[in-house]
């Protein structure tokens, strides 16, 4: 029954298990499933499952690390076919992100985008070390309503303050909701500099992103 399958889906995100998740999918693409109902009852009440266990303190960075991927392989699968029939028309939003030019760390990053993907958001990664220009150049390309900026350094993270600035010099900063993350920012930071937003970790990051789409 699909209902069992949606649970094994959810409980393969929960653990973490990358394999078993992307045979799962497999399986639903196989069964002709409305695939947008296998996201909705299966990957996304499991990824929201360890979100819950992050913020009730039982899993830690490993275990959500973990679970993103498993999110990340079954979605891997399903996207695809989702993509052909383009039915994937009920997105929660859709964002651009990347790790702010002159820093080249990603695990945060790549965590919250993955994240963000299994809260329903279409995600445009680009990656780490990204030109300002060109966070502008792809959400203008893709009709994005969210830029998300990450930085891990204090040296790069005045990026995050010029890319806002390189929005208002466009007239484009009213059009988007800038988002800021990373080890050295902060709500007051987020708040100086004029951003929307300010999330310490993946999980707030996505409860952020919704509210400010008015689905949280």
């Amino acid at each position: 029954m699909k209902e069992d399958l949606y649970r094994d889906i959810r409980e393969a995100v929960v653990a973490g298990d990358r394999v078993r998740a992307a045979e799962l999918a497999r399986a639903a693409v196989g069964s002709g499933l409305d695939l947008l109902e296998v996201v909705e009852k299966g990957t996304v009440p499991g990824i929201q499952r360890v979100g819950e266990l992050w913020e009730q303190g039982e899993y830690f960075l490993p275990e959500l690390i973990s679970s993103a991927e498993a999110m990340k392989a079954a979605m891997a699968v399903i996207d695809p076919v989702l993509a052909r029939s383009e039915a994937r028309t009920r997105t929660a939003g859709i964002a651009v992100i990347g790790t702010i030019e002159g820093d080249i760390h990603d695990i945060g990053k790549n965590l919250v985008a993955s994240m963000l993907q299994a809260g329903g958001f279409e995600v445009h990664d680009l990656g780490a070390d990204v030109a300002l220009e060109r966070f502008i150049d792809k959400a203008e390309a893709v009709g994005a309503g969210f830029i998300c900026l990450s930085a891990l350094l204090t040296t790069t993270m005045i990026n995050q303050r010029k890319l806002i600035g390189l929005l208002r010099e466009r007239g484009l900063r009213d059009k988007y909701k800038v988002l800021v993350g990373g080890a050295p920012a902060s709500a007051k930071w987020a708040e100086d500099i004029g951003a929307d937003g300010y999330a310490e970790n993946a999980v707030s990051a996505v409860k952020l992103a919704k509210a400010l789409a008015g689905r949280g």
